[in-house]
């Protein structure tokens, strides 16, 4: 096992500084990303690079999730929500991370996206993740408030939405712009609120009433 493709790319993400702590590390040796691929892209699961999951959306490249766990400081027993369900990868490194007494609520807009998510959440056991489907860039207001909340696409603006169902201490994170954005780190905190740059990143863009 101290070959396998997955040990080497944890290995890879560490010296790169993507991966900096032990939770999120855990999460990364433990998920399978090719139980969240197409039959045909699993040999490149562990390729650092986003992956075609169909209806033109990708898995984000595994720096890019390890990047956005590490900047959320999620912590066990959290409730998480996600804009943009994708194959479900992504979900499963953070309800990994949250533990069993945790819970994550993701949000996809696409049914056949969605089905494949919870098919795949399912056969690697996953059950601390629900798979909705609806407009992400609504936020999903009927479980909030959320101790964290990530988009996984490109926003043109933080969505107001998410803000006011994000709870305070609470931190969001949205990449903002069209293709190439910025990835941006909202936080709220004793009744202020902050925003901060953590670079440059290209994700699909989100779509909805407060998306593109």
């Amino acid at each position: 096992m101290v070959d396998h493709p997955r040990n080497r790319l944890v290995a890879a993400l560490s010296h790169q500084g993507y991966l900096k702590t032990e939770q999120v590390t855990s999460a990364f040796l433990t998920v399978p990303r090719e139980a969240f691929l197409p039959a045909s892209l699993r040999p490149y699961a562990y390729a650092d690079t986003p992956l075609d999951i169909g209806h033109g959306q990708t898995i984000s490249a595994p720096h890019m999730v390890a990047i956005m766990c590490e900047a959320l400081d999620i912590q066990e027993g959290q409730k998480v929500l996600e804009i943009g369900a994708g194959s479900g990868y992504h979900a499963a490194i953070v309800a990994h991370i949250i533990g069993p007494s945790g819970r994550v609520h993701t949000v996809e807009r696409f049914d056949q996206l969605a089905q494949t998510a919870r098919d795949n959440l399912a056969r690697t056991k996953v059950t601390n993740v629900v798979v909705h489907v609806g407009d992400g860039s609504c936020g999903l207001p009927e479980h909030q408030p959320y101790d964290r909340i990530y988009v996984t696409c490109a926003a043109p603006s933080l969505p107001q939405p998410l803000i006011d169902q994000l709870k305070d201490p609470g931190k969001l994170l949205v990449p903002i712009g069209d293709l190439y954005c910025e990835l941006t780190l909202f936080e709220k905190k004793n009744h202020t609120t902050s925003t901060r740059s953590l670079g440059g990143c290209v994700f699909v863009p989100l779509v909805g009433k407060h998306g593109h």
